[in-house]
C-alpha cells in the first residue's frame, strides 16, 4: 500500500487554518470584498434591490468557495473549519449581510452537514424576515445512479455553476428567477473524478484513506473520501476516455451538435502538465461525438489539499445558460474576461 506521509505545509497552527486561511483570503481581495462576522465574506460592491447568491461549505478545499465571491460570482460565502460545514450562524450573518430586500439563494454541495446547517440558517433568516430559498449541487455521477440524483455529492460542476447562477444573480430581479437558473445549471453539470492519492487534514497531517500505487480511486469526495471503487492505474488516453464514458452514460443525454464548458480540474498536487495531457486525450473523443466545447477551463479550484486526482466536468449550454456564461466575472478563485 502507498502510505506516504502528507507534504509538509507551510503554516502556523494547525488548529487555527481555517480562521487564519480566511483573513488572508479577505487580504487577497484588495478591498473588494469585506470580512463579516465570525467567518463570512461578502462583495462591498452589491447591485441594489436585487436578490442575493450566497455560497459556502467547508474550508480546505480553496480557492472554493469562498474564493467564488466577487463581480458576477457569488455575493457573498458563509465559511466551515477545515472539511466541515459552516454553522448556522455563520449561515445566518452571511445571509444577513448580502440580503438587499429581494432574498437569497443558498447554493452549495449535497452534504448533510451542510444541508442541515443551511437549513437551520434558513429558518434563522426566515425569523429575520429574509426570504431565504435553496438549490443544492449534486453532480457527481459516481455517488449515485440517476435514479438517485438526490443522493449524489456536490463536486467540481461547482464551478460553472456558480459562475452561471452569479452571472443571473447580476441580470434578474427575482428570487424566483435566479433559483430557476440556478437549478437549471444543476441539472445540465455532470462531474467524475478520480484520486491516485489521499489528501491530508491539517489537524492530524495523516491521509484520509489508502490507496494502492497500482489502482485509481474512482469518484472520491472532496473532503477526503476514498471515493466508490477502484480502476487500475492507466494511461492518460485511457483514463481520458473511461473518465469520459461515465459522463456519457449517464442521463445528461449529449448529442452531436451539443455545445459545452468543459472544466478540467486539478484535486490540488496534480500538475498542469497531467490535466493538459489528460485534456488532450479528451478533446478528440469529444469532438468525434460531435459536440462543442464552448469554453475549456483547466485549473485547480476544487481541490482537497494534496490530494491528487483530476476530475472532468461537463456543462451544457443552451441559448439562455451561453448567453449568462459569455458575462464577464472576476474572483480569487475563477475570472472570465
Amino acid at each position: 500500500m502507498s502510505n506516504a506521509n502528507p507534504a509538509k505545509k507551510i503554516i502556523n497552527n494547525p488548529l487555527k487554518c481555517a480562521d487564519e486561511l480566511f483573513e488572508g483570503l479577505v487580504l487577497a481581495y484588495d478591498g473588494k470584498a469585506r470580512r463579516v462576522g465570525t467567518r463570512s465574506i461578502v462583495m462591498n460592491d452589491l447591485r441594489p434591490d436585487a436578490p442575493a447568491l450566497l455560497v459556502g461549505g467547508g474550508a480546505g478545499h480553496e480557492p472554493i468557495y469562498h474564493g467564488l465571491v466577487g463581480k458576477g460570482m457569488a455575493d457573498g460565502a458563509a465559511v466551515g473549519e477545515i472539511f466541515a460545514a459552516p454553522p448556522p450562524d455563520i449561515v445566518l450573518e452571511a445571509a444577513q449581510a448580502v440580503n438587499r430586500g429581494k432574498g437569497v439563494l443558498f447554493l452549495y454541495g449535497n452534504y448533510a452537514g451542510d444541508v442541515m446547517n443551511f437549513d437551520i440558517g434558513a429558518e434563522l433568516a426566515a425569523d429575520e424576515g429574509i426570504n431565504v430559498k435553496t438549490v443544492i449541487i449534486a453532480d457527481d455521477v459516481c455517488s449515485a445512479p440517476p435514479t438517485e440524483k438526490h443522493k449524489r455529492r456536490g463536486v467540481a460542476g461547482l464551478v460553472p455553476i456558480v459562475k452561471l447562477a452569479g452571472a443571473a444573480a447580476q441580470t434578474v430581479d427575482t428570487l424566483d428567477e435566479l433559483v430557476r437558473i440556478a437549478q437549471k445549471a444543476c441539472d445540465n453539470t455532470r462531474t467524475v473524478g478520480v484520486s491516485t492519492k489521499p489528501g491530508s487534514i491539517p489537524a492530524t497531517g495523516k491521509p484520509t484513506f489508502e490507496l494502492a500505487d497500482d489502482v485509481i480511486g474512482l469518484g472520491m469526495g472532496i473532503h477526503g473520501e476514498k471515493g466508490v471503487g477502484l480502476i487500475p492505474m492507466c494511461t492518460a488516453d485511457e483514463l481520458a476516455a473511461k473518465i469520459l464514458d461515465l459522463l456519457f452514460g449517464d442521463d445528461l443525454e449529449l448529442k452531436s451538435g451539443d455545445e459545452i464548458v468543459f472544466f478540467v480540474n486539478s484535486l490540488g498536487s496534480t500538475h498542469m502538465m497531467e490535466l493538459l495531457i489528460l485534456l488532450r486525450g479528451a478533446k478528440p473523443i469529444l469532438e468525434a461525438r460531435g459536440i462543442k466545447i464552448h469554453q475549456t477551463i483547466v485549473d485547480n479550484i476544487v481541490t482537497c489539499q494534496e490530494m491528487a486526482g483530476v476530475s472532468f466536468s461537463i456543462t451544457k449550454l443552451d441559448a439562455e445558460l451561453k448567453k449568462l456564461w459569455d458575462l464577464p466575472c472576476e474572483s480569487v478563485g475563477y475570472t472570465k474576461l
